[in-house]
């Protein structure tokens, strides 16, 4: 079997490879697009870094393409629907490179507390202006962590032997969890307003793009300083530069921004007390060794049949198995991706249900599938089939599983009984007749819904006029409702309407239909 490992890979990883006798490793980094996808076709594995973008085009020529493995965690530079749709596997590396980042955030924390690389520069002019750098102790002083994975609270237990206090914020992480870290869980406004330091360790997502912008830097002690060294995007640079010439940031650090390299001539560079890195975040010696071997074992033992690790769009399950649970397993990552959308509060407790034929087969790989959807939305790329449920757990989700034979209703169904910090919500969906997921059952009330593309959930009054409104102020935004569907359990009484429309709702949209007469409750939810 031929391996090609299109970026610079660790020559540990690449040793564990070249240990197969069966296996041919080719080593071409630096390869243009081009060049990849006229290649691609002879390869039964490709291993990349962030440099190779396996975009679909490329997917589309990988002819006997069998496993992506992407040294690291990010997946933003491989396209795992396309690679899905062709069988492909995709696997990732989570772990390598934790303790990397978390030192690098460290390290900048102080640096950003104590002026050392302006400092640095002026004193190799011959300056010695002491006065110039005073700086802050981290000692008493309240850090506030924005995702509490595994970086966010890592960085947690290197503060706190600093004497830091630690606010932070993660909506799928438990209190009693983060409690016995030392780490006070607050709402995001409230670890804005009280945080003297600020560091993001969130996934970049369509919900975490520009999380901090002007709002949050308003919301902020005067003074505060912030570091990111995540993903670039999550805090809006324009805002943050006007946050410091307003003097409401003293200072910023960052590893990664929103364009990469970006611009040399971004006043972002240009100002003092804006310390920067070249995404350097998992540049250790330790940690490229780390994710290389990491994901060489994973691609070596695939190839070999020895099972599946860290895949990002497969379940650790028989072939043959696979098969048969496939429009399952599709259908339970979308239920969980869906109930987590409409959900409020901090997940606790998911009881799932299988109930009729399906309760035949092994039914963890549907579980997993569940679990995954419903972190997705938050965790992105760091969550897959493997680690979905110890990841649940590790924040304090309790899970179980339940089979009935029979269901009064349905040939097979699978449901969700979520409980959170505030309340509760049981969702359900089965196959239609061709094999389609289908989202029939919101707590007491009965639909069917298309799970897929975006959505708008409401509950509502069963008045007339509800949905003439909302196609109204949907058609002034030049948005098209594709599909929609009702369940009631009285005229008159309480509804639920699911919208498929063809483009997503803006937040300032949500806001005006929310304000709609009758409207109880409305989600945006993207599938």
């Amino acid at each position: 079997m031929k391996i090609l490992v299109s970026d610079s890979l660790a020559e540990e990883g690449l040793k564990i490879l070249r240990e197969v006798k069966d296996f041919q490793v080719e080593v071409k980094s630096g390869m243009q697009p081009e060049e990849l996808k006229e290649v691609i076709k002879d390869y039964d594995a490709l291993i990349v870094r962030s440099a190779t973008k396996a975009n679909k085009e490329i997917i589309d020529a990988a002819t006997n393409l069998k496993v992506i493995g992407r040294a690291g965690v990010g997946l933003d530079n491989v396209d795992l629907a396309a690679a899905t749709q062709k069988g492909i596997v995709v696997m990732n590396a989570p772990a390598g490179n934790t303790i990397s980042t978390c030192e690098h955030t460290m390290s900048m924390l102080l640096a950003v507390a104590r002026n050392i690389p302006q400092a640095n520069a002026s004193t190799k002019k011959g300056e010695w202006k002491r006065s110039k750098f005073i700086g802050h102790e981290l000692y008493k002083k309240t850090l506030g962590i924005i995702g509490l994975g595994r970086i966010g609270r890592e960085v947690a237990r290197r503060a706190a032997s600093f004497g830091m206090k630690i606010k932070g914020y993660d909506p799928y992480l438990a209190k009693e969890v983060a409690e016995e870290l030392g780490i006070e869980v607050v709402e995001l406004n409230e670890l804005l307003k009280n945080s003297d330091f600020i560091t993001v360790h969130v996934p970049l997502t369509d919900d975490t793009n520009h999380m901090i912008s002007d709002e949050e830097f308003a919301m902020m002690k005067k003074g505060c300083r912030v570091i990111n060294c995540a993903r670039g995007g999550i805090i809006d640079e324009q805002a943050l530069i006007k946050a410091i010439k307003e003097e409401k940031i003293s200072a910023a650090a960052l590893d990664v921004f929103e364009s990469e390299p970006p611009d040399t001539n971004s006043e972002l560079l240009k100002l003092d007390n804006v310390i920067v890195s070249c995404h350097l975040g998992a540049s250790t010696e330790e940690a490229q060794v780390n994710v290389a071997i990491e994901i060489a074992e994973c691609v070596r033992d695939f190839l070999l049949g020895k099972g599946i690790r860290n895949a990002a769009n497969y379940p650790n399950i028989d072939a043959e198995l696979y098969k048969v649970l496939k429009p399952y397993i599709i259908m339970c990552e979308k239920l969980g991706n869906f109930a987590s959308q409409i959900l409020e509060g901090r997940i606790k407790e998911v009881e799932v249900k299988y109930s009729g034929e399906i309760t035949k087969y092994d039914t963890a790989s549907l579980t997993m599938a569940i679990t995954k959807g419903m972190l997705y939305p938050v965790l992105k790329e760091t969550v897959n089939f493997i680690n979905a449920i110890p990841l649940a757990r590790s924040r304090g989700i309790q899970i179980k599983q339940i089979k009935t034979s029979v269901d009064e209703d349905f040939v097979n169904l699978v449901s969700l009984a979520v409980k959170t910090d505030k309340a509760s919500k049981t969702v359900a969906a089965t196959l239609s007749p061709k094999r389609q997921p289908r989202i029939v059952k919101i707590d007491d009330f009965y639909v069917e819904a298309e799970p897929f593309g975006q959505l708008l959930v409401m509950k509502n009054w069963d008045v007339p006029g509800i949905i003439g409104n909302i196609g109204t102020l949907m058609g002034k935004q030049n948005i098209n409702i594709a599909a929609m569907v009702f369940g009631r359990k009285t005229p008159g009484g309480e509804a639920v309407s699911i919208l498929n429309i063809d483009s997503p709702v803006l937040p300032d949209l949500l806001e005006k239909i929310k304000k709609i007469d009758n409207i109880l409750e409305v989600k945006s939810v993207k599938l």
